[in-house]
C-alpha cells in the first residue's frame, strides 16, 4: 500500500491544480442559497469542490471550524450567516487554495462590512500545529541532519502545546466537505480525536463526505489518482458513523443521503453523506429523580450508553441524561418528567449507570405526596365544559 506521504503528495498535487482551474471530477453536483453566493467572488465558487452544504447548519453568532477548506467559499457562506459576532476559521494544506481563500479577504470584509474569517495552513488530523509557525521555524533552523529532524519534531510538539493552532474547546461547530476520505487510513482515529478535542462541550460536527457501500479492496487503495478523487479513502458507509461513536460522539444521525451514486468503481457505490454528531456526553452521573418518556414510534430504542428505553414507560435517566435528552437531536423523541422536588447538584448521589429500567411515578412526584386537586384544564386541549 502507498506511504502517507505518497497520499498526502497525490492530493497537495491534484488540489493545487483544482485552485489554479476548475477540475470536474473533484466535486458533486451541490446547491447553495443564492443570496450568500452572490457576495463571494466568481473565482472561489467556481473552484469549490466538494459533496454536500453543510454550512446549512451553521447558527448565528457561532465559532465555526471548516476542514479542508479550499477557496473558501464554505467559510465565507458562514461568515455571512454567524454575523458581526461570530467567527470563522478555514484550515487547509495546500498552498494554492489558501492563497486563494486569503487573496480576497479584505474584498470580503469590505463586503460584509466586519473581518470575522482567518485561515491557517495545517492538517486536519493535528490541529494544535500551525504549519506556518513551523515552517517559519525550520527556515531558520534548517533540518539537514538525524538531531536537527528530532530538534524540529521537539519544537513542534512545543508549538502544540504552547501555541495551538486550534485550542481544546473552543469551537462550537465544526464543518468539513468531502475531506475526511483525504486523509491517510492511518491518521483517521486521530483526525476524529481532533474534531472531538476542539469542540465546546455541547457542540457538534456536521460532515458532509464519500462514502462507500461496500469495503475498498487493496488495489483500489493502491491508486493515488482514485485517493485524491475522493474514492479511495472513502469510509464504509456504516463505519463513518462508528467513526463518530468511537471518538465519543453521541446524537449521531445521518442528516442527508445521496440516493445515487456519485460514482460506480467496479461495482462499488461511492455517494454523498452528511453526518451530524454532537459532544458532551461525558461526566459522572447523578440521582436527581428524573425521568423520560420515549414517544415513539417504534416498540423500544437503543441508545448509545445500551439504555433500553420501552415506548411510554418512565424511564429512570441520570441529570445528564435528562438534559441531553431535553435538547436535539432527541427532544422530539422524548418527553421530560422532572420531579416534583428539584434535588440540588450538590445533594445528589451517583446514579448506576447499569440501571435500565422504568421509574416509578413515585419517585418523581415523591413517596409522600397525598395531594388531591381538582381538574387542571391549564395548556390541555380540552375547551371549557368539555369534561
Amino acid at each position: 500500500m502507498q506511504t502517507p506521504v505518497s497520499v498526502e503528495a497525490a492530493v497537495r498535487q491534484r488540489y493545487s491544480q483544482g485552485a489554479k482551474h476548475k477540475v470536474r471530477a473533484l466535486c458533486c453536483p451541490v446547491s447553495y442559497d443564492a443570496q450568500y453566493l452572490k457576495r463571494i467572488p466568481a473565482e472561489i465558487v467556481e473552484r469549490d469542490y466538494g459533496c454536500g452544504n453543510p454550512s446549512k447548519h451553521v447558527r448565528p453568532g457561532e465559532t465555526i471550524l471548516d476542514l479542508g477548506c479550499g477557496g473558501g467559499k464554505t467559510c465565507y457562506i458562514a461568515a455571512q450567516v454567524v454575523g458581526r459576532k461570530g467567527r470563522v476559521i478555514g484550515v487547509d494544506m495546500n498552498d494554492d487554495m489558501l492563497a486563494l481563500a486569503r487573496k480576497y479577504q479584505p474584498q470580503m470584509a469590505r463586503s460584509l462590512g466586519y473581518n470575522n474569517v482567518q485561515f491557517h495552513k495545517g492538517k486536519i488530523q493535528d490541529l494544535a500545529l500551525d504549519l506556518e509557525a513551523f515552517e517559519s521555524y525550520l527556515q531558520k533552523h534548517p533540518a539537514r541532519t538525524a538531531t536537527q529532524w528530532l530538534e524540529a519534531q521537539a519544537h513542534a510538539d512545543l508549538l502544540r502545546q504552547t501555541r495551538p493552532m486550534i485550542g481544546e474547546c473552543t469551537v462550537d461547530m465544526v464543518v468539513s466537505n468531502c475531506v475526511l476520505n483525504l486523509v491517510p487510513n492511518a491518521d483517521k482515529r486521530q483526525l476524529f480525536a481532533e474534531i472531538y478535542r476542539v469542540l465546546k462541550r455541547g457542540g457538534r460536527a456536521v460532515i458532509s463526505d464519500i462514502v462507500s457501500d461496500e469495503d475498498i479492496p487493496r488495489a483500489l487503495q493502491n491508486d493515488l489518482e482514485l485517493w485524491s478523487g475522493c474514492i479511495s479513502g472513502a469510509f464504509r458507509e456504516d463505519a463513518f458513523l462508528r467513526a463518530f461513536e468511537a471518538a465519543g460522539f453521541y446524537g449521531i444521525r445521518i442528516v442527508e443521503r445521496g440516493r445515487q451514486p456519485w460514482r460506480v468503481v467496479k461495482g462499488i457505490e461511492f455517494r454523498s453523506i452528511t453526518v451530524e454528531a454532537y459532544k458532551g456526553k461525558d461526566g459522572i452521573c447523578l440521582e436527581r429523580n428524573q425521568a423520560v418518556i420515549y414517544k415513539g414510534p417504534f416498540r423500544e430504542v437503543l441508545d448509545d450508553d445500551g439504555h433500553r428505553i420501552r415506548r411510554g414507560a418512565r424511564f429512570a435517566v441520570c441529570d445528564k441524561t435528562y438534559h441531553i435528552y431535553t435538547r436535539e437531536p432527541y427532544r422530539s423523541h422524548f418527553e421530560p418528567v422532572p420531579p416534583r422536588k428539584e434535588i440540588p447538584l450538590a445533594k445528589a448521589k451517583t446514579f448506576s449507570c447499569g440501571r435500565v429500567e422504568p421509574r416509578h411515578p413515585r419517585e418523581t412526584k415523591g413517596m409522600r405526596y397525598k395531594a388531591t386537586t381538582a381538574a387542571n384544564n391549564n395548556g390541555s386541549s380540552c375547551e371549557p365544559g368539555c369534561c
